[in-house]
């Protein structure tokens, strides 16, 4: 390696891409993080802030079967689709489906739980180490039931207590309890007891960015044009100069089919399109962690600027204009639970990169030495951000992944 040319470009300062940074600094490499915006303000941004322990079950599990017909209404706030994009990638549309069965429920979960638990404690040792420890919250999440809904909640506290995750099964006067600030509008509560959340996603991926630099490591802000083979490593073409280096992380979230296509690759990769609003909070009537409003399809969550409200997934094209129904639709429901005053600032929305079985792309490009790809880890990036980074750092070392890799290898779609 020549001495201009550095070890691990890493493409994309999200939480994934920053992870691989830092975790490829720490492992003694030299590390040009490139991004066209600050660490952690695009996709990384705009989350609902938690660190779930249980999100092992994919969006595609066999449940979807008896939620499609209200889905195909494209009036439900869980889900609004778009017909041309659907007429467009018919392929990706049967594939998820396609794994949406009992046999491929518990190998994708069995991977998360893996590619979850290793990077949970990452988190939980990163966050401390980067100064930020008093943005998370060790208070749970709670998923709540407007009907009666006990059935649901126990097959969900099921398939978590068959991977010894933490669970505890809430009625009316448990959830008030909890959060005595709430209008008792719920029957049934699961309460995620493992999990934490933070109270600025955005801000969490800037500390360990902050960390990153402290300790070595080189940010650069720049548009990303195109990655190149050059000898035995690669040239990374920038708006502004170009970044010689030996291997390259492709972290670009749902941008990075688009550096991929011209190697050749034809990754099928759809886009979970989300919005948010933030609202100035009632200090006397707080939440004291996330709400997963199940019947409503919202989640409501305090973060550092107030009250936030998340949509349910919009899949349409990535770059499709906003479309604010659903989060039109959601934000009276919130109202009705938690007392809050006026938005703060605009409506924000991003787009979560999904794989048709709802795993990540962890790992080499199959055809090309020296480029690793590091997305497509859908609506829970921010949780799984920290190992899907530092696997990929273990990998360009020759060292073993802190979990196991093989389902989410790249190859299995390239």
């Amino acid at each position: 390696m020549s001495d201009n040319k550095t070890h691990v470009a890493v493409l994309g300062a999200g939480i994934v891409g920053v992870s691989a940074a830092y975790a490829a600094q720490q492992r003694g490499m030299s590390v040009i993080l490139v991004d066209r915006r600050d660490p952690g303000s695009e996709t990384s941004y705009g989350n609902a802030g938690i660190l779930s322990s249980g999100s092992i079950s994919p969006l595609n599990n066999p449940a979807l079967w008896s939620a499609l017909p209200k889905y195909l209404t494209n009036q439900h706030p869980a889900l609004r689709w778009n017909m041309g994009w659907a007429i467009r990638n018919p392929d990706w549309v049967i594939r998820f489906l396609a794994n949406a069965t009992n046999s491929r429920l518990r190998p994708r979960a069995t991977a998360l739980h893996g590619l979850i638990g290793a990077s949970l404690k990452l988190h939980r040792e990163w966050i401390v180490k980067a100064g930020a420890a008093a943005r998370i919250r060790e208070t749970g999440w709670l998923k709540a039931w407007r009907s009666e809904a006990v059935a649901s909640a126990k097959r969900e506290q099921a398939l978590l207590t068959e991977f010894g995750i933490e669970s505890r099964l809430l009625d009316r006067q448990d959830i008030s309890a909890l959060e005595p600030s709430i209008v008792p509008v719920y029957k049934v509560g699961l309460l995620h007891t493992q999990t934490a959340s933070v109270d600025s996603p955005g801000n969490v991926v800037k500390a360990y960015a902050n960390m990153l630099a402290g300790s070595g490591g080189e940010i650069r802000q720049s548009d990303i044009k195109a990655i190149v083979p050059d000898g035995e490593g690669w040239r990374v073409m920038l708006a502004d100069g170009a970044i010689s280096a030996r291997h390259v992380v492709v972290a670009l979230g749902p941008w990075s089919s688009d550096i991929l296509t011209p190697l050749g690759y034809r990754v099928p990769l759809a886009f979970e399109r989300g919005y948010h609003r933030e609202f100035k909070p009632n200090p006397a009537r707080s939440l004291q962690r996330p709400i997963h409003d199940a019947d409503g399809s919202f989640l409501m969550t305090p973060m550092e600027q107030g009250i936030r409200v998340t949509s349910g997934v919009e899949l349409t094209d990535r770059d499709a204009p906003s479309s604010f129904a659903q989060i039109d639709a959601v934000v009276p429901l919130a109202r009705g639970v938690v007392e809050f005053g006026d938005a703060v600032g605009d409506t924000w929305r991003g787009a979560r990169p999904t794989l048709p079985d709802s795993l990540p792309m962890i790992g080499p490009a199959p055809r090309h030495p020296g480029l690793w790809l590091a997305f497509g880890n859908q609506h829970i990036g921010f949780t799984t951000g920290p190992a899907t980074g530092a696997a990929i750092a273990a990998m360009i070392a020759g060292a073993p992944p802190p979990f196991d890799v093989t389902a989410f290898a790249p190859g299995r779609y390239l």
